[in-house]
């Protein structure tokens, strides 16, 4: 077919406007607005937390990155019990607007900190983990409030253009960080995230709470991990995605750990050449992001294949002899791994009942933050006690491993379909 042809530009019109359908909503619309505003500064933070923490705080130390990782991801695993039904039962805008500005507040009280110049690691942890449980009763809500914004039908679009959005954010944020930290110091940009919240919040005000598509409200306290977790264990499909999820987010999803320790030790750079690589990751999560959004329905085929593509990718970057190359593999990088994040966000909460979301999802984001803890400060070890090139060979272990568990699933399904014939 000639590609100027009226009925190709017809086609790659209809190809563009379902990439981007979700954004038709108002609600939706207004969400992205303002979530992207508040990732900008969200990613901001994290550069400057993790330089904070590399450069000022210890002496190029990996291993308190990854504590510090390990205290702001854990929470959702020791609150998994409870956030599970909270995300099922309350209100899901009026909850979001407690939970924003309370991260807004530790974001103010961090950054005012080290702006006076009173702050210690350990308040770092503290304030790390202070995040990590707001984030824990966050992140389920946040998951199951895309939901309410645009129904089941436009569920795995508007998921992956949530994350087109974050990741574009991560192309801003990280290249404004390495900046302003040379200039400002770490500190004002911890001002500046505490700020960025106002734009999710006008967004939540400005909704029209009439257009919100209600899931049932059924969980209950005390029994939704039990209930969630028997649900889980009758769905094998979401048994293997999540057991891939837990295999390349323990051991693969380290990267400031990867990114700050190579940057920092093996091409000896500064603020603006952290937060470059960063933003280098940030153009393949958004093309990873695209290519989900234009998807109609997530399969395992998919997360298998990029879990592969996600071992090969960490084992390129663990091998190039320059930052240049390093950038451009980590560009193939987060293609893979926004590719696999993204499809087993759909598939998880596609292939689960409504009423049942919100616990699935808290299990499902338990695994996604919560064990970060289990990986990063081994990774963070590794990284310190043999190389940066090494922890990203754990990292490329874990999207292999993954994927033979889906090969593996795969075949004793068809198997099984054999059998019974």
């Amino acid at each position: 077919m000639n590609p100027f042809s009226p009925t190709s530009g017809t086609s790659a019109k209809a190809r563009l406007k379902r990439t981007f359908r979700s954004l038709g909503r108002h609600n939706y619309r207004v969400w992205a607005a303002g979530s992207f505003v508040s990732n900008i500064g969200t990613w901001m933070q994290r550069i400057a937390q993790d330089w904070l923490v590399l450069t000022q705080l210890t002496h190029n130390s990996g291993t308190a990155v990854g504590v510090v990782m390990a205290l702001q991801f854990g929470p959702p695993i020791v609150l998994m019990p409870v956030v599970g039904a909270v995300a099922d039962r309350v209100d899901r805008r009026k909850m979001l607007l407690a939970t924003q500005s309370a991260m807004a507040a530790t974001a103010l009280g961090l950054g005012l900190l080290v702006l006076t110049g009173l702050v210690t690691l350990w308040q770092v942890y503290v304030f790390a983990g202070l995040m990590g449980c707001i984030s824990a009763f966050d992140a389920p809500v946040r998951q199951t409030f895309v939901a309410e914004l645009v129904g089941d039908d436009d569920l795995p679009n508007a998921i992956a253009l949530n994350s087109t959005l974050f990741n574009s954010a991560q192309l801003i944020g990280p290249a404004i960080a390495g900046v302003l930290i040379a200039v400002l110091g770490t500190g004002w940009l911890f001002i500046i995230n505490g700020l960025s919240f106002v734009a999710v919040l006008t967004s939540l005000l400005k909704m029209r709470v009439g257009e919100l598509r209600r899931l049932p409200k059924t969980g209950k306290p005390g029994v939704a991990m039990a209930d969630g977790l028997r649900y889980v264990r009758h769905k094998p499909d979401l048994v293997i995605a999540l057991a891939m999820l837990f295999l390349v987010g323990t051991y693969g999803l380290n990267f400031p750990i990867f990114i700050s320790t190579m940057s920092v030790t093996i091409f000896h750079g500064g603020p603006h050449q952290y937060g470059a690589l960063s933003s280098a990751m940030a153009v393949g999560s958004v093309l990873g992001a695209l290519l989900a959004a234009g998807r109609e329905q997530p399969r395992l085929t998919i997360l298998a294949a990029s879990a592969f593509g996600f071992g090969v990718m960490c084992t390129l970057a663990a091998v190039m002899p320059n930052v240049w190359l390093f950038g451009l593999a980590l560009v193939g990088l987060g293609t893979m791994a926004q590719t696999f994040t993204t499809s087993t966000n759909s598939l998880v909460q596609l292939r689960t009942e409504p009423a049942m979301r919100g616990r699935v999802m808290a299990i499902y984001m338990a695994i996604f933050l919560g064990c970060t803890p289990l990986g990063a400060p081994l990774v963070g070890w590794v990284a310190d006690g043999f190389s940066p090139r090494w922890a990203l060979g754990v990292g490329a272990a874990s999207g292999f491993v993954a994927t033979i568990v889906a090969f593996a699933y795969h075949r004793h399904r068809i198997g099984k379909v054999r059998t019974q014939r």
